[in-house]
């Protein structure tokens, strides 16, 4: 099949450096393919939306110059979807209701009450989740990190699909929408590589095609925290894109741009043809120190 990559941000907050280095990540190596470059908003959990974000996200990543093909998917969009994979799920037998709160959680999150023999005695609000066979092992290699086996079944005998908010969960929305999408090849940053089994696994339990995967460093703060809004990265400054951009490249360890090169369109074509995913470091963090930044 075409390459097919995509930028998938949450809208909590203005792009910043992270999120940079993920889109553009996953732009240089969509673009070098001659594949297409998609976005999609993950609007799922409205609590933990900023107002306005997806639209700054957007702005964002068109002054950077990372403009994508096709229209952007919203997720709020998606809840049909979502709820034609969760019947399709029952229909085999797969879930069970869960009534349980975080104090009956096991360390992983998963049910240690006796939610799947009591069904029929479990009330509103409940959460839906998925039951994982104790010897379900999932084996997958990862573009720069490399093989990767999970021993799925004794880490997590189950997972939400559904929240009891009635919220569907991010697990089973993002490997929906891979799939409308036609998703080939998914550049991310390596804080979601131990999402990655369980989403092999619901591709694996709805028929779905497995794409790609390849998980990038992330950078941290001197103190080890990972750049997030949650951490207080800073916003990006969109009149400084170029010079982002440079940071951008030089966290990716990718050859230097010329210094006669100015704008971001001069910039990412350069980038673009000199893109290699071997120069990237197979490593899961890095600080942002490493590229002259201070944090």
């Amino acid at each position: 099949m075409p390459y097919r990559g995509r930028f998938a941000p949450s809208p909590t907050g203005p792009l910043h450096l992270g999120s940079l280095i993920a889109a553009i990540a996953s732009y240089l190596d969509a673009r070098h393919s001659n594949g297409s470059w998609l976005v999609r908003i993950e609007d799922l959990d409205p609590p933990r939306e900023d107002r306005g974000a997806a639209d700054s996200i957007l702005y964002s990543l068109q002054c950077h110059g990372l403009h994508w093909d096709e229209n952007v998917l919203y997720q709020h969009t998606r809840n049909s979807a979502y709820n034609a994979a969760l019947i399709s799920l029952a229909d085999r037998g797969h879930l069970f209701r869960c009534g349980c709160n975080r104090i009956t959680l096991s360390k992983s999150g998963a049910c240690l009450d006796n939610c799947r023999t009591s069904q029929t005695t479990i009330s509103d609000p409940t959460a839906i989740r998925i039951r994982v066979p104790l010897d379900q092992d999932i084996f997958f290699k990862d573009r720069l990190q490399g093989p990767a086996y999970s021993p799925l079944g004794q880490s997590l005998t189950d997972f939400v699909v559904r929240r009891r908010d009635e919220l569907y969960a991010y697990q089973l929305a993002v490997v929906v929408d891979d799939a409308e999408q036609s998703i080939t090849h998914v550049l991310r940053g390596s804080d979601l590589l131990d999402s990655t089994p369980r989403q092999i696994f619901l591709q694996q339990r709805l028929a779905l095609a497995t794409p790609s995967y390849c998980h990038l460093p992330v950078i941290t703060t001197k103190q080890g925290q990972k750049f997030s809004k949650q951490n207080h990265a800073p916003a990006l400054d969109n009149s400084k894109a170029s010079s982002n951009l440079r940071s951008a490249l030089r966290f990716l360890h990718q050859c230097e741009p010329p210094a006669t090169l100015a704008s971001v369109e001069q910039l990412l074509a350069y980038a673009i043809e000199h893109w290699s995913l071997e120069r990237v470091p197979a490593i899961l963090s890095m600080p942002a120190a490493n590229i002259g930044l201070s944090t």
